[in-house]
């Protein structure tokens, strides 16, 4: 029979050999500033081989343009840069054609993109589900690519309740975006102050004192 530690190498085995023959999903979660872009362009970098860098965001006024070029200049100029403020799956396997690293800034962005985007119903329940359909298809895309995907995302509902419904909405949204694709990562990093934590292998071995206890 199996004891704690038996389970959590055998679970931790049993992942690392699936993941092999469907790439490697990684996410890199935490507040703003706390300096996850930058722990996960350092990651990418580690890779001798092309990187690929997919970007979210949309240009409306000038924070959000320095905000772009911050990111931009961070960036080594022989890494492919490909939009994706919208049909992010289809731009993963365009983006796998060409590089074996991805690096994708960020899921919350695109959460946001998704809900105001002409294709989003006016109805809560219904633009709902179409946000989480999309990501579905965003992490099938990542996972047929075959390649190691960063994703980054944004812990959005640690503070103040928002005081409107859409950014209440939003919120909810953003924080089952990254259960989700935390729930197909190999490894999910949170970066507090700039420091970084691989939380996923802990959270795990938790899972299985629990219930086993």
């Amino acid at each position: 029979m199996l004891n704690n530690a038996g389970i959590i190498k055998a679970v931790r085995t049993a992942s690392s050999m699936e993941r092999t023959m469907a790439g490697k999903i990684i996410l890199v979660t935490g507040g703003a500033r706390s300096g996850k872009s930058v722990f996960a362009e350092r990651y990418a970098s580690n890779s001798s081989k092309p990187v690929a860098y997919m970007a979210t965001a949309q240009i409306y006024d000038e924070e959000m343009k320095d905000r772009v070029t911050l990111h931009q200049s961070r960036r080594p100029a022989q890494w492919l840069t490909f939009e994706a403020p919208y049909e992010a799956d289809r731009v993963m396997l365009a983006a796998g054609k060409q590089a074996e690293t991805i690096l994708f800034d960020c899921l919350t962005l695109y959460t946001s993109n998704l809900m105001l985007s002409p294709a989003a119903s006016e109805e809560r329940e219904r633009r709902h589900d179409y946000v989480m359909d999309e990501i579905t298809k965003l992490l099938d895309a990542a996972i047929a690519v075959d390649k190691t995907i960063i994703f980054v995302t944004n812990e959005v509902g640690m503070g103040i309740v928002p005081d409107n419904a859409m950014a209440r909405e939003y919120r909810d949204l953003a924080g089952l975006v990254n259960q989700k694709v935390a729930a197909q990562a190999d490894e999910v990093y949170l970066v507090v102050s700039g420091l970084a934590v691989e939380i996923k292998a802990r959270a795990l071995q938790l899972e299985v004192v629990k219930s086993h206890g």
